[in-house]
């Protein structure tokens, strides 16, 4: 009865809603874990703010996915665009109204709740959704640069170019997963080198007019943190985070020190979100913290391909590996900052850091992919009971006679 009940609420790709509770269970663990000390001196000694602010977060999270595995896919088709209008338009009032945190505003505050929204992951998200559209609908004209770059790279160019300014780190990587979006969707390759390059000399020229019109500290920013990535000194906040994390992952070994004996989450300035993932290392160890992870977002791409396969249309197939791909690329980005691999970028580990925004804009994506797996199970459950249908009809045709 409970199995029956289970099966009819969570349709589509089991696998996929397996993922999901076991990012939930790491998330919810780990975000405690690292937090405690944080939330004890920023919240009066209230050490489960963080934990109960992740728990709510990740129930909401839940509503979200099973709301969106329940609508047609196909509405996003005609919404792209009207999504992608309406996110560069948050965008654009970040821009002039956003908060100020850390030296960089990325966040819009919603009057009168407090709660911060990082209008770049909605962003993320429409881009993908518009290229999937874009890519579906112009499919067979895809040789054509010139309509190549107006429907497809001048989006581009428009949502990474009002992410630049501010968050230097989530514009290259939203514009690396478009690349491989437009790639996955067969656009030629000579275009995308030519694209790459516009975008490198785009960015040098932009990095020199601010240096030189507004003498924008942002440059500045930029500059050294890969200066002092190369360099490894360590009294460099950026370095000094990634050492205390190298740190983290190398005092975890095999087994970990065991769930909350962390000790570098009271170095560590985002022990709960940057890098969870060292901490999730320290405590649970390679085989139970590190291995884990890393397995279930590769089970997760693989899960997107099999989906990917069975659909019939372009835009279903698309917009799946489109969302995997986003997903996948930016817990690789995240783990290779932990790990000491890539200079510090700010981008969370989808499903498992603490956050607001990157949580339910990762659960519409998760409820998407599943919205197209739903669709695509029933598609192939009818067609199996049609070939059965047919294939009893033809024994009952077939049947000798009896004498």
């Amino acid at each position: 009865m409970q199995q029956g009940w289970l099966t009819k609420t969570f349709k589509g790709d089991r696998a996929i809603w397996g993922l999901v509770a076991l990012f939930m269970v790491y998330s919810l663990l780990a975000v405690y874990s690292s937090s405690v000390s944080v939330a004890f001196k920023i919240h009066g000694g209230n050490t489960t703010y963080f934990l109960r602010s992740q728990f709510f977060m990740l129930l909401l999270s839940l509503i979200i996915i099973v709301v969106v595995h329940y609508l047609p896919y196909r509405i996003y088709f005609s919404m792209a665009g009207l999504i992608l209008i309406i996110s560069a338009g948050l965008l654009v009032l970040t821009f002039i109204f956003g908060a100020r945190v850390n030296e960089a505003t990325r966040w819009l505050v919603i009057p009168g709740t407090g709660f911060r929204l990082q209008t770049s992951d909605i962003a993320k998200v429409a881009l993908v959704l518009y290229l999937a559209r874009t890519l579906a609908k112009y499919q067979n004209e895809l040789n054509n640069f010139m309509l190549v770059t107006k429907y497809l790279m001048v989006p581009i160019a428009i949502i990474c170019g009002l992410i630049l300014p501010e968050n230097l780190s989530t514009a290259m990587m939203i514009f690396g997963i478009s690349m491989i979006i437009l790639f996955i969707g067969r656009v030629p390759f000579k275009f995308l080198l030519a694209y790459l390059g516009m975008a490198i000399v785009g960015v040098v020229l932009f990095a020199l007019v601010l240096t030189v019109v507004t003498k924008d500290n942002r440059v500045q920013v930029w500059k050294n943190r890969i200066e002092h990535y190369f360099s490894g000194a360590p009294d460099e906040e950026g370095n000094y985070q990634s050492n205390q994390a190298k740190i983290a992952i190398s005092t975890g070994g095999l087994f970990g020190k065991a769930p909350g004996r962390s000790t570098q989450r009271n170095m560590l300035p985002q022990s709960n979100s940057d890098f969870i993932f060292a901490i999730i290392i320290e405590e649970y160890g390679l085989l139970l913290g590190a291995i884990p992870l890393i397995l279930a977002y590769m089970i997760l791409l693989f899960r997107g391909i099999t989906i990917t396969k069975k659909c019939e249309t372009a835009f279903p197939a698309l917009m799946v590996l489109g969302l995997i791909v986003m997903i996948v690329v930016q817990a690789i980005l995240n783990m290779m900052v932990a790990v000491g691999l890539f200079p510090v970028t700010g981008q969370t580990l989808p499903m498992v850091s603490w956050g607001r925004t990157s949580v339910l804009v990762m659960s519409f994506s998760i409820g998407a992919i599943l919205s197209v797996s739903r669709v695509v199970n029933a598609r192939i459950k009818k067609e199996e009971l049609s070939a059965e249908e047919v294939s009893d009809e033809g024994d009952k045709i077939y049947e000798p006679a009896k004498t």
